[in-house]
């Protein structure tokens, strides 16, 4: 059967995802629907419902992931994954993850009812709490550990008692993770969460891969004493120094060459009144780019910066790597994959990163893996005003169709 004789229901997708906002529903109309709590419950019994209703038998891995799985014709074949995730950050919005989880059901339930019969086993995946870390994508490669069941959450819950709540077996833990050749391609549609798609009228994004992150805690010192009776030579204000290289650390970014970026998202003064001139700052920052080798010579430059103006104010610092996550790309196959059944439906394309972490992230190490950008409204995400456009919400599903058709003869 050729892919121009099975066509998508574009408004029982656009349907879908507004059923699904009402989980959670916020007033500012937005969706407040975190992992594990009674609207993600709910949402997920609905999902699983959808999935039961198109023809999938469902199932709930140890970690609390859920599956629809549809039986391909050849024995012993790989299967082919797509689909995301649905919880949300707080007061998010009706997009983000939820549009690659409802298009994943929409593809499947169209090869059903055009009774496509496919080689290979397909598998629609709803992720277990992707907005926390991950949690689901990282136990299916095997790296969730007994120290990670441990931790609590904010609402002093271990994560072992929330993925028991969700149908999960915290004891079986160790059966999750996927054996490399069992999964023959994974596939993840997206909303962008940026604005270049949106800004530059493209219908398309074909994601390169995932940057890579390094995250530095920076602890600025001076000397605390009263701002009325301290002259202005005479002062060691940890802020002045803060300040500056806040300033220095978005130059630095700027000018070096290609798409890194860099962020001061946390900042903290110390004691923080009036009339004390502050004697210490925390701050962090945050730089990524998708050649991870990039961050550690910029940062060299930050840091030779942070000693020269420490020097000129009278301070000292200290500062600790944090976090640092190597960058991923993804499978070039599946992306040339995926720029043809664009270029088939005549939509325009642009290869680009991920500056954002997504499941699809961590499916990178253990299979070929491609992820699907449709643009986002003005750029904006984790917001009540995420918004997708309909037309846009139907060219990626068909996009993500046609990719897997094609997968589907490999």
């Amino acid at each position: 059967m050729a892919s121009n004789d099975l066509i998508i229901n574009a408004d029982r997708l656009v349907r879908r995802i507004k059923e699904l906002a009402e989980y959670g529903a916020t007033p500012e109309g937005g969706v407040n629907r975190i992992a594990f709590s009674e609207e993600d419950v709910e949402a997920r019994r609905y999902v699983m419902s959808l999935m039961g209703h198109g023809g999938l038998n469902v199932r709930v891995d140890p970690v609390g992931n859920i599956f629809g799985r549809r039986e391909g014709s050849l024995a012993d074949t790989g299967t082919i994954l797509f689909g995301s995730h649905i919880d949300t950050v707080p007061n998010g919005g009706a997009y983000d993850g939820v549009l690659g989880v409802l298009a994943a059901l929409e593809v499947a339930q169209t090869l059903t009812e055009g009774g496509y019969r496919s080689r290979h086993p397909l598998e629609v995946v709803v992720w277990r709490d992707e907005e926390n870390g991950l949690t689901g994508s990282r136990g299916y490669v095997g790296e969730i550990s007994a120290a990670d069941l441990d931790q609590t959450g904010p609402d002093g819950i271990r994560l072992a008692e929330q993925i028991s709540r969700v149908g999960g077996e915290t004891t079986r833990i160790n059966e999750v993770a996927a054996e490399k050749d069992s999964i023959t391609a994974y596939l993840e549609l997206h909303v962008e969460q940026g604005s270049v798609l949106h800004t530059e009228g493209i219908d398309v994004g074909v994601v390169e891969g995932f940057v890579g992150i390094s995250h530095y805690d920076v602890t600025l010192s001076g000397i605390p004493n009263h701002a009325g009776t301290t002259p202005m030579n005479r002062r060691s204000n940890a802020l002045l120094s803060a300040a500056e290289l806040v300033l220095a650390v978005d130059r630095i970014v700027k000018e070096t060459p290609g798409d890194q970026v860099g962020t001061v998202g946390a900042f903290n003064i110390s004691p923080g009144v009036p009339n004390v001139i502050p004697g210490e700052v925390t701050l962090t920052v945050e730089l990524r780019d998708l050649d991870t080798d990039k961050l550690a010579p910029i940062w060299e430059r930050i840091h030779s910066e942070l000693e020269e103006i420490s020097r000129r104010h009278g301070t000292t610092f200290t500062t600790e790597l944090r976090q640092s996550v190597e960058g991923s790309l993804t499978d070039p196959n599946v992306r040339g994959v995926i720029s043809e059944a664009a270029a088939r439906l005549g939509l325009a394309t642009r290869a680009m990163p991920s500056g954002a972490g997504h499941d699809a992230q961590k499916l990178t190490q253990i299979c070929p893996t491609g992820m699907i950008f449709v643009p986002s409204v003005d750029g904006i995400s984790h917001s009540p005003k995420e918004y997708t456009d309909p037309k846009d919400v139907a060219s990626g599903c068909r996009v993500l169709m046609d990719s897997i058709l094609a997968i589907d003869q490999w």
